[in-house]
């Protein structure tokens, strides 16, 4: 394999793992966990608004389809940071491991850098826009397209 292929495979493994990640977070343990009321009421007892629940389950579940499929993956990436930031500061009073009571803060903190390096790297090979962009112009194909 190529090494500039092998880049490419390795930005999507990225994309892919976060965005299930994402998806499993929000749709797994948000909904059918915790529900969303629930999980409104947990942003209510740390000081958040619960309507806030709401906005970050849609904001998880679609970026991390985003992610998965390779559309917009920039600005889905970007757009969770915040999330994740948030996350991390609502963490940040549990210590470090995640496994403490409530979680603690390294965890967040990770996935905050991860999506950075998303943000940084693109969609990497095997992404619905690089598809749409290879049949449209005949750039770079790589095994995916």
């Amino acid at each position: 394999m190529k090494p500039n292929l092998q880049i490419q495979f390795g930005i999507a493994l990225l994309r892919v793992s976060l965005g299930l990640m994402f998806i499993a977070h929000s749709v797994v343990l948000k909904y059918f966990v915790y529900t969303l009321p629930g999980t409104a009421a947990f942003f209510e007892s740390i000081g958040l608004p619960g309507w806030l629940a709401y906005v970050v389950f849609w904001m998880e579940a679609v970026g991390g389809v985003l992610l998965v499929l390779g559309v917009q993956v920039r600005l889905a990436a970007a757009a969770l940071i915040p999330v994740l930031i948030g996350a991390t500061a609502a963490h940040s009073g549990n210590g470090w491991v995640f496994s403490n009571a409530n979680g603690g803060w390294e965890y967040p903190l990770y996935l905050t850098v991860l999506a950075a390096a998303q943000v940084l790297l693109g969609e990497g090979a095997c992404s619905l826009s690089g598809k749409m962009r290879s049949a449209s112009f005949a750039v770079h194909k790589t095994a995916c397209a």
